[in-house]
């Protein structure tokens, strides 16, 4: 590799996260709700093996979407008029989304319920202390 080329590579992908955080509402919106997640798993103290699923799974999610954002690109880069194949390419990235955002809504109930149950568990007894 030539000095200074792994320099720009990185400097291109950062520009293709910055483009997709900028143009794109749902890349916003699952970054966002990424954080979320991360400030909550990291306030209940959930378990580093536990934590690692939940960043794999918000992982999965974002590069679905960068993928979804790259194909509908290169779609309307190739064609401006209506084509039953482009509709296919544009329909089957924004599945793969669907499907990585749904795996992460599994993933996010099967990691926080335990420390939501014993949480939920925690505020009955306080508040049921309290008149």
């Amino acid at each position: 590799m030539a000095r200074g080329s792994f320099r720009k590579s990185l400097g291109y992908a950062l520009a293709g996260l910055a483009y997709a955080l900028r143009t794109q509402p749902n890349m916003r919106f699952h970054f966002g709700a990424a954080l979320v997640v991360v400030a909550v798993a990291r306030l209940l103290g959930v378990e580093v093996r536990d934590f690692l699923l939940l960043l794999f799974a918000i992982a999965m999610v974002l590069i679905a979407e960068m993928f979804n954002t790259a194909v509908e690109s290169v779609v309307d880069l190739y064609t401006d008029q209506y084509h039953p194949l482009a509709r296919v390419a544009k329909d089957v990235a924004a599945g793969a989304v669907l499907l990585a955002a749904l795996n992460s809504v599994v993933v996010g109930l099967l990691v926080f319920y335990p420390y939501l149950d014993s949480f939920s568990r925690y505020l009955v007894r306080f508040l049921g202390g309290v008149h």
